[in-house]
């Protein structure tokens, strides 16, 4: 005889009860126009925990997650609870704008976790989460080449205890700080740590650490990121913030588990040095005026293609600074936000916030001008082709090697390249190059070979500039001023494609991609190589810092029409 069993443990009755008001919270907070938040999957800001004492929050049902200068990222279970509204309002007399969001329960007990972590690193480590800022501001300005930071971290090696911790640290963020760093790079080894920044988008190694100083040092920027620290065999985000002088600089962390032990890199967001004008983009003459113009349409897609580290973001929020106007409203999809803009609504992707959800979420809030930070799929991708149809400026990002290669990228993904030529405006493809350091730069005479190349790139260059000869080229060198680099600063170079009748009409008939760049010749818009050599002959950068970033043995100058392909393209609008 079949016995089954119809009773419920207590496990599986309090999962049911989760799930249950997990569905509940969702639809509670549709009838409250509040935004749902799943807490479990975010990174917590501890600086904005800490605003809040942990009896006040658990007692008020709340917790703030995220905080940028005076606006706070607020979760709350319930709107009406009256104690929660007192919370709010004192909150609000303090100076603080708020964003409310509803979560349930469970996330709340999650983000409550984190008044433990402090409580236990306070007792047992007295300030490890807290560095010395004005340690750090006074660094700042002693630091002016590599060398020099590595030679502070060796002068402090006598300093015991935490002390000699929290100074190294500070060390090492000054240094970044200074030298310009994007990237800090934490890296253990057998026998020490290697510590190595990323200026102008190349790795340089700082100093090697001693290993003995590895878990104290971790566990410091865990705690500081509002990581886990009891977790070491899995990947792990997380981001602090710390002021120094009049500026704010947000730190976002990476953990991921090696054989040596976790490797930590620190990205370093200072919107000082972002580059948010269209003026500080490095655009070339005709590509300014073609993006100006693009820029005051009121509808359809603008894509910006390129590897990581490309400059890709920068391009678009100088873009959405540009588009922003009073009257004009702006929401952001991207994971993470790397830069806050003002009266722009951020958002950001989580577990139950995907770009295809969100941005379908977004489409309900009346907005003007969308950002979506990355067309990864056929379901984001359609949606924005959508948005773009409906009367939305849409700008986004493609993973592709060129602005031409966007198109058989986007049929790939599915999308119907019928639909190209109604929604897209055009494609964007960047690089970021080094700029050649003007104290040290040093001029020589192009080789036959050198000559020859920059004649050949240069000959299907829509406005071609005057060559002189011979030419006269620059190489880095390296002094004081660029750290021994010969480089300082880095500028894009650029190419695009407008989707005008020729080019709908190629992506409909041939989608191949030199089929595309011919139909897209008379445009005049210079391609990378083209553009990138412009930038050379001009001193801002050196031919082998170019050929590093660009490949100028492909594209339309190293390209023999085909009779077939010329008899299509005479037949194109």
């Amino acid at each position: 005889m079949t016995h089954f069993d119809d009773t419920f443990d207590d496990k599986r009755l309090a999962a049911l009860y989760k799930q249950e008001e997990e569905s509940l919270i969702k639809e509670l907070s549709l009838k409250y126009s509040l935004k749902y938040i799943d807490l479990r999957g975010l990174t917590l800001n501890p600086e904005a925990i800490k605003i809040l004492p942990e009896a006040k929050a658990r007692e008020g049902k709340m917790v703030i997650f995220d905080k940028t200068r005076k606006r706070l990222s607020v979760a709350i279970r319930n709107p009406n609870n009256p104690k929660t509204k007192t919370v709010l309002k004192e909150l609000k007399d303090a100076g603080y704008e708020t964003t409310i969001y509803m979560t349930s329960t469970l996330s709340l007990e999650h983000a409550w976790q984190r008044y433990k972590d402090q409580k236990h690193t306070v007792a047992t480590k007295k300030g490890a989460l807290d560095i010395d800022t004005e340690n750090i501001a006074a660094q700042v300005s002693t630091f002016k080449t590599p060398q020099s930071v590595a030679h502070h971290i060796l002068n402090i090696r006598t300093i015991n205890g935490a002390r000699r911790i929290s100074e190294t640290l500070e060390t090492i963020f000054a240094g970044a700080i200074a030298l310009g760093a994007s990237d800090i790079h934490i890296e253990p080894e057998e026998t020490g740590i290697r510590l190595r920044y990323r200026l102008d988008g190349v790795l340089h190694d700082i100093i090697d650490l001693e290993r003995h100083l590895y878990e104290r040092l971790i566990s410091r920027l865990k705690l500081l990121s509002g990581m886990r620290l009891n977790v070491h065999n899995e990947a792990q985000d997380g981001r602090f913030t710390f002021s120094i002088t009049d500026k704010e600089i947000e730190v976002r962390s990476s953990v991921i588990p090696g054989t040596s032990g976790e490797s930590m890199v620190m990205r370093l967001l200072d919107p000082t040095v972002a580059s948010f004008s269209m003026d500080n983009l490095g655009l070339n003459n005709k590509l300014y005026e073609v993006m100006t113009e693009e820029l005051q349409r009121p509808n359809g897609l603008i894509i910006t293609t390129g590897p990581t580290g490309s400059g890709k973001t920068t391009a678009l929020y100088a873009f959405l600074r540009e588009t922003h106007k009073p009257g004009i409203k702006i929401i952001t999809i991207e994971n993470p936000v790397e830069y806050k803009l003002d009266d722009i609504v951020q958002t950001q992707v989580g577990d139950d916030y995907t770009f295809a959800s969100g941005l379908r979420a977004v489409l309900r809030q009346d907005p003007d001008v969308i950002m979506v930070g990355e067309i990864r799929d056929r379901e984001v991708a359609e949606t924005a082709i959508h948005a773009a149809q409906t009367g939305h400026l849409v700008f986004s990002t493609l993973h592709t090697n060129s602005a031409v290669g966007a198109f058989p990228r986007l049929i790939d993904l599915g999308v119907d390249y019928r639909m190209i030529g109604a929604s897209i405006n055009i494609v964007l493809g960047q690089r970021l190059v080094r700029i050649l350091c003007e104290a040290c730069k040093e001029s020589y005479v192009a080789d036959a070979k050198e000559e020859a190349l920059i004649r050949q790139v240069l000959s299907t260059h829509p406005q071609q500039p005057k060559v002189q000869t011979p030419i006269t080229l620059y190489r880095a060198q390296g002094c004081e001023q660029c750290g021994h680099t010969g480089f300082k600063g880095r500028l894009g170079v650029y190419e695009a494609i407008r989707v005008d009748d020729a080019v709908e009409e190629a992506v409909i008939r041939d989608p191949r991609e030199h089929v595309l760049l011919e139909a897209a010749r008379p445009q005049g818009i210079p391609t990378m190589a083209e553009d990138g050599i412009e930038k050379v002959l001009k001193g801002i950068t050196s031919l082998a810092e170019l050929q590093r970033v660009v490949d100028l043995r492909g594209g339309r100058h190293m390209q023999k029409n085909n009779p077939e392909d010329e008899a299509f393209l005479s037949h194109v609008v």
